[in-house]
């Protein structure tokens, strides 16, 4: 049975309404906020691509920054996607001052990585761009593009880090609204920057800053009034040793993004040596794609997670199995759906990004072959949802590397030896449907465990009384 808690409203939805209805009605809102989250760079690359004459250039120039853009991210992943569920956690306990410590120390801690992150990267952009596969005719893109970018880092962290403290009170309406506002600002200055004012690259990067810098005011604002069922209060934004559970629980989703900034230089330092140009700006479109079907399912993992969370923390693990439920039949059915789309009708979107006919026949070849994994892959992304739901970190942090780290990399550098430049896009499907399928293995042992623990430390024992019958101690 789950421990009494609070009646906050929060309860009372995350609690004890019905777990599938609950779940979609999270999920609808952070699936439009992570969608507004990737089109920051996909509206970036439609724009640029269409700059005149130069189009194809600025935007692989672009493309080749994204491994940094990915690397900003990733570690506002390691405070936010760790300390919201350790928050969630707390709240379905009922210790709500423990969870407003978790998000002071996690915000002073995100400006921390970012005055850091944009110290270094300044320092070090243009070898650390050479060497993730800028050329000649790309690298003053690459470095116009990221020398903007970076002066607002902190305002990247902080979005997207501090909102996740929003959706772990269930609030996703309002964290999606947070995204919305700094999306509909990069809209509307792209075009204006970029060819009204004629600024190329470098006004895309000044769009998103400004963009991100407003979300990062509304967000900070709400979660300081009283409108917040956990408030950012003065006195809780210290460096305090709580950042260190959530650093830990936030290690599996930071190694699942920096290992895609790391494969997405993998790619395009291959794709420039046997390919050369036309090949790194086709995974560009690819990867731009494919950032589609990733705001889907992580948008079903950010609603669900605060679900799994919050009853795990209360021990109502009738209701955290059926979030599991639904955690994996989302992330499956999405993204096998979504890549289909994208398998069958790859130079079509293609077009939305070049004219030019060889990068259309790129993805038009590549597409289906890079893709085909994903539908398994969806095993993954379930099991990450219900691990960090869960706060299992461990094992979440070694599915993490496995993808990526133990598959992914050694094949694309492997492959080609042997098969080319097609050896990189056929190493995609390979590590994406075995990590999947060790992924959904490994959880059916670690669950069943879980609930056992958990079930253990609840049941009460049962001792004789005097008069010979039995009562629970």
């Amino acid at each position: 049975m789950p421990t009494t808690t609070t009646t906050n409203a929060l309860d009372a939805g995350l609690g004890t309404k019905p777990v599938p209805r609950l779940a979609l009605t999270m999920s609808i809102p952070t699936i439009v906020a992570q969608g507004a989250n990737a089109s920051y760079t996909i509206i970036d690359r439609l724009f640029i691509g269409h700059i005149p004459g130069v189009g194809n250039e600025a935007m692989t120039g672009v493309g080749v920054c994204f491994p940094i853009l990915l690397a900003v991210t990733a570690f506002a992943s390691l405070i936010g996607a760790g300390g919201a569920p350790r928050a969630s956690i707390e709240l379905g306990r009922g210790n709500f001052r423990k969870a407003e410590r978790i998000l002071g120390t996690s915000a002073v801690f995100l400006v921390a990585v970012a005055v850091t992150l944009t110290i270094v990267l300044q320092l070090a952009k243009r070898p650390i761009l050479v060497a993730f596969g800028a050329s000649d005719a790309t690298i003053d893109y690459a470095v116009d593009f990221i020398t903007v970018y970076l002066v607002g880092t902190v305002f990247v962290q902080l979005t997207l880090g501090l909102n996740n403290f929003i959706a772990a009170q269930g609030k996703t309406t309002v964290a999606m609204v947070s995204v919305l506002i700094g999306t509909g600002t990069s809209i509307a200055l792209d075009p204006l920057f970029i060819f009204v004012a004629g600024w190329g690259v470098r006004g895309a990067a000044l769009a998103n800053v400004l963009a991100q810098m407003i979300s990062t005011i509304w967000i900070v604002w709400f979660l300081s009034s009283g409108r917040s069922a956990i408030r950012l209060r003065p006195r809780n934004i210290r460096f305090d040793r709580l950042i260190l559970p959530v650093l830990s629980l936030g290690l599996a989703p930071f190694i699942m993004q920096i290992t895609e900034c790391l494969i997405n230089v993998v790619f395009n330092v291959g794709l420039q040596r046997y390919g050369g140009d036309d090949y790194v700006t086709s995974i560009t479109i690819i990867t731009s794609l494919m950032q589609i079907v990733s705001v889907l399912t992580a948008g079903f993992q950010q609603g669900i997670q605060p679900i799994i969370g919050f009853n795990f923390g209360a021990r109502d693990m009738d209701r955290v199995r059926q979030a599991i439920r639904m955690a994996f039949v989302t992330q499956i059915a999405s993204a096998t759906a979504l890549v289909s789309i994208l398998a069958a009708f790859p130079g079509f979107f293609a077009g939305w990004f070049t004219d030019k006919p060889d990068v259309i026949a790129i993805v038009t070849t590549m597409m289906p072959v890079f893709v085909c994994g994903w539908g398994i892959f969806g095993i993954q992304m379930g099991v990450q949802c219900a691990l960090v739901g869960m706060g299992q970190a461990k094992l979440s942090i070694f599915l993490a590397i496995l993808r990526k780290i133990i598959l992914l990399v050694p094949l694309a550098l492997i492959l080609p030896h042997w098969l080319g430049v097609n050896g990189i896009f056929i190493a995609e499907p390979i590590s994406d449907a075995t990590s999947g399928i060790v992924a959904g293995v490994l959880f059916c042992f670690a669950y069943r465990r879980i609930r056992a623990s958990l079930t253990e430390s609840i049941t009460p024992t049962i001792t004789p009384t005097a008069a010979g019958t039995s009562q629970p101690s």
